[in-house]
């Protein structure tokens, strides 16, 4: 139903002038007006792109660490998943609070160290809004990755890294001849949430920023989200026919993808 609104004016006067078949008129307008629609798709593109990797990486990394035995690792497992469990609108609310520039936690433990050098403006200076967005989605999310990531190291046979060894591979040999390529079942799961979770994220940018300053934070979902609360219904279903068809491709590219490489191996 909402793809086919989309292709209409549905909006708050259609109960008394009725809705109206307007082709690709939406479409259009996205694409080609100056309300920086196309800068809300490159942010949401973006954020989706930064996203995975600084919750990847650090991941596979604690991951690693704690299946290695290290010591005390059954806390570290428990503190690193509890941020996940959480609400985004909670964690947004918290950390905007903590991030504010006047009397925020962060800014005033900076200066009662003397490194007010550091201070920063985190949510409204456009230099480093989006790596405070950026970290706050990372602390978040890391501990979801980091659980399937020892998901899959608990399925690696401990035989294949005894025979690396004694054919002398050092660790990052085994890394990558072994551990990564065991692992791409539980990376495409990690990259096709990741990448879905990217591409609809709404609650952290509105909670922390609400698109600001300006116009700088905002993704597709928030663009959505303005049009339907001015009522202009046929055009937030329009941007979201366009955040479905992209995460359709990108998701069936990635699966197709992996699931390839899986098959190889």
């Amino acid at each position: 139903m909402g793809v086919g609104y989309s292709f209409t004016d549905w909006n708050s006067r259609s109960v008394l002038n009725g809705t109206h078949f307007v082709g690709l008129q939406n479409f259009a307008e996205i694409f080609t007006s100056d309300k920086s629609y196309l800068s809300g798709i490159g942010n949401t593109l973006k954020f989706t792109i930064i996203s995975n990797i600084v919750k990847l990486i650090p991941a596979l990394l604690i991951a690693i660490m704690l299946q290695e035995g290290l010591k005390g690792k059954g806390l570290y497992r428990t503190l690193l998943y509890l941020p996940s469990i959480l609400p985004f609108v909670i964690i947004g609310l918290v950390f905007k609070s903590i991030l504010n520039y006047n009397n925020g936690l962060l800014n005033t433990l900076l200066d009662a160290f003397h490194l007010g050098i550091f201070k920063q403006k985190w949510l409204s200076d456009l230099a480093i809004v989006w790596k405070s967005i950026y970290g706050v989605d990372a602390w978040r999310g890391i501990g979801y990755v980091m659980t399937i990531f020892l998901a899959g190291l608990n399925t690696i046979p401990k035989s294949y890294y005894e025979a690396a060894q004694i054919d002398g591979a050092n660790f990052w040999q085994r890394l990558r001849y072994v551990t990564l390529p065991m692992l791409s079942g539980a990376i495409m799961i990690n990259l096709v949430f990741g990448i879905t979770y990217g591409l609809k994220v709404f609650d952290i940018v509105y909670v922390l920023t609400n698109g600001g300053p300006g116009h700088a934070t905002e993704v597709l979902t928030t663009y959505a989200f303005q049009l339907y609360s001015r009522g202009q219904y046929g055009m937030s279903s329009a941007l979201n026919t366009v955040l479905l068809v992209i995460t359709a491709i990108i998701g069936v590219f990635i699966v197709k993808t992996l699931s390839k490489q899986e098959v190889q191996q």
